[in-house]
């Protein structure tokens, strides 16, 4: 009985609808040869990984990303690239050494890595590692006056399973079809980002007691086990900003057994030697810009693009200079079959991504569309993703010549459809757009809406951003922030059919008679309203 749904399901949900589009085959064939048998998508990532290597917003290693993707777009030919600067980040960061050692009871070496914007320690540090568990400002007050020259195991044990699902996946068919099915949203009638705003008001109150107290550095738990390092950055890269003491993240199995050893009431001391640096020569940002001009229409804009920073706990390959090196490649293609495009077509490769899509949202705020200024005060403590949402949105005089932006940032499988960001007007032309690479697995279109990528600040003024479903492979399993994200991880077949796909839809949209539909433009939720004349009524 379950076979015979799951075939009703593809019957009546996966069939492609006939769709008018216009789609040129014989530039889907040129596409196709110059990216089956000339690829150059694993140069550009092994260089971008492994010559250069991690790149945090604003470190040296994330500006030479910046100069070497910007020389080598325009050797492929593309014209107008710059280094276009997007707005005052703050410092960058970049770490060459962490060892950590148990000295006491036994002596050992652990796995460990610290956060970004964590200073170093000046040499080796030996201090007595104690659990603390603070998850509310009222805990502060208990460990007032204890945690000098404190080693701090910040959170429990976490118990190890055997994991008999496999890491690696790729989308089966009931997958793709659970994609095609709209799920009806839940009301919101709440500020999603309330509760992440607690968090971090937590932290920053939480780090000024650490400072306070001279703590002599803080260690987490990875969130991977099987001896996963996962760790990002703490949020203390405004310039002079003290960052407080040196936050490291410890594999599973390691920290697990610090904190049994701390609760049977053994000393346990470590030995750390952090070699850290901040960079605070520029705090202005930069995103890599390059075009196709257009002809006909040379003023109106097709993008496509990935965010070229990345963490420093591997080399950025998965996340994202996959996606970098996709949106390079599918420039690349265009560019080497001499294509003459009707509409400019711009790549821009974003920095600031893993800070809040920084990069990106500046990009379209100093482009397409601007919202008022926040004028609060507490809300201009608050990093810029966390601040409220702002009305009305005010469109420039470019937002009208705007057609779609691509992105790719979910690791390094191949493309199998595309999110439609609820847009029902471009489903056909996605689906045709599609159809000639059934043969390599690419034929869903959902309507569905996805997040956290750098086509979200297209989105939310109003203008067509779209992110492709990708195979997941291991990307959330295994490489996603992780120490293991390097070029090794990397699935080159894989890429350079995504490379194909972009490239052809790109093509397809700057060659379409119209610009692509648009959703109706977004408009302030009806609890924020509420929330501003609650807030009036109390003034």
């Amino acid at each position: 009985m379950k076979l015979f749904s799951c075939l009703l399901l593809s019957l009546f949900v996966c069939v492609p609808v006939l769709a008018e589009e216009p789609v040129d085959l014989d530039m889907v064939n040129k596409i196709r040869d110059e990216g089956f048998h000339r690829s150059k998508v694993m140069e550009t990532l092994q260089y971008l990984t492994e010559e250069i290597g991690p790149r945090i917003t604003n470190s040296p290693s994330q500006r030479v990303a910046n100069e070497w993707t910007r020389s080598q777009l325009e050797e492929w030919g593309l014209k107008n690239s710059d280094i276009e600067a997007w707005g005052e980040f703050g410092r960058g960061w970049s770490f060459d050494k962490c060892v950590v050692q148990l000295v006491t009871p036994d002596s050992i070496p652990l796995f460990a890595l610290p956060k970004a914007w964590t200073p170093g320690t000046d040499g080796p540090v030996r201090g007595e590692a104690i659990r603390v568990t603070i998850k509310k400002t009222e805990d502060i007050e208990k460990y007032k006056g204890k945690l000098k020259g404190k080693i701090l195991l910040i959170n429990d044990a976490r118990k190890v399973k055997i994991d008999n699902n496999p890491i690696f996946h790729r989308h089966s068919p009931d997958d793709l079809c659970g994609l095609e099915e709209f799920p009806i949203p839940r009301d919101r009638n709440s500020d999603p980002y309330a509760s992440y705003r607690k968090r971090v008001a937590l932290s920053k109150a939480v780090r000024e007691f650490y400072i306070e107290e001279g703590v002599l550095a803080v260690i987490e738990l990875s969130s991977r086990d099987a001896g996963v390092i996962r760790v990002t950055g703490q949020r203390s890269y405004a310039i002079g900003e003290d960052p407080g003491p040196p936050q490291l993240a410890m594999i599973t199995e390691h920290y697990n057994r610090l904190v049994r050893a701390v609760g049977d009431d053994q000393k346990v001391e470590l030995e750390i030697d952090v070699q850290a640096t901040f960079h605070e020569e520029n705090p202005v940002a930069h995103n890599t810009i390059a075009e196709i001009p257009g002809s006909s229409k040379r003023k109106e804009v097709v993008m496509l693009g990935g965010h070229l920073d990345s963490w420093h706990c591997g080399t950025g390959a998965t996340d994202n200079g996959a996606g970098v090196a996709v949106a390079m490649e599918a420039m690349r293609i265009l560019a080497a079959i001499d294509f003459k495009p009707k509409r400019t077509i711009r790549v821009a490769l974003w920095t600031g991504e893993e800070q809040g899509l920084l990069g990106s949202r500046n990009y379209v705020k100093n482009h397409f569309a601007t919202r008022p200024e926040v004028t609060d005060e507490k809300e201009l403590e608050l990093p810029g993703f966390l601040r409220k949402t702002t009305w009305p949105i005010m469109p420039s005089n470019d937002y009208e010549k705007f057609s779609a932006y691509y992105n790719l940032d979910n690791g390094s499988g191949k493309i199998r459809g595309i999110y439609c960001q609820e847009n029902s007007a471009v489903k056909p032309i996605f689906e045709a757009w599609l159809k000639p690479f059934e043969d390599l697995g690419a034929d869903t279109v959902s309507l569905r809406n996805t997040g956290s990528t750098d086509h979200v600040p297209f989105d939310r003024v109003g203008l067509p951003g779209f992110q492709f479903i990708q195979d997941p492979l291991e990307y959330f399993g295994r490489t996603h922030h992780s120490h293991l994200d390097v070029y090794d991880r990397l699935q080159r077949d894989d890429l350079i059919q995504a490379s194909i796909v972009m490239a052809s839809f790109v093509y397809h949209t700057a060659m379409r008679d119209d610009l692509m539909p648009r959703k109706p433009m977004p408009r302030e939720p009806e609890w924020s309203k509420e929330k501003k004349e609650e807030s009036a009524d109390e003034e």
